[in-house]
Parts: C-alpha cells; structure tokens; sequence
C-alpha cells in the first residue's frame, strides 16, 4: 500500500476524487479528509504498479485542479451549488 497526501491549498478536492475514479480500474483506494490534506491510500497488485498509479494519480489530480481554474476556483463553484 502507498500512501499519498494532498495538501487541500493546492489540490481540489473534486479533482481528486475524479482522477481517482479515472484509475479505479488499476488498483484499490481509500480515500480520508483532513483539515489541511486529502489523504489516499492506494492498493495494487504489485508494489511496482502502485507506485506507478501513485505518481500518474498524483499529475491528474494536479491538472484537474489547473483545468478548474485552481482550488479558489473549485471552491467558488462548490459553495454556488450548494
């Protein structure tokens, strides 16, 4: 098992959960909120391919957040639905 945090000042939480439903296919996860992280704990087959997931996880999680225009913007619009 991997272990990755994202600090929440620089990742949108949507974003996160969205790559991790794009790479739910390739191995198992957990995911936990904390006051300054989204923690996500990745299990695969091998050790070798959770690295791999973790580190392309992690790229598409950060690109989510650029695409939405940053974690202000993500927040904006998740209070404007709510």
């Amino acid at each position: 098992m991997i272990e990755l945090k994202f600090h929440r000042a620089i990742y949108a939480g949507p974003s996160v959960d969205e790559a991790v439903k794009i790479f739910a296919s390739y191995a198992a996860f957990e995911l936990e909120e904390e006051p300054e992280h989204w923690r996500v704990r990745i299990t695969a087959a091998s050790g070798d391919r959770e690295r791999r997931i973790a580190g392309e996880l992690g790229n598409y999680a950060l690109g989510l957040t650029i695409k939405a225009g940053g974690v202000a913007a993500s927040q904006k619009k998740a209070s404007a639905s709510a």
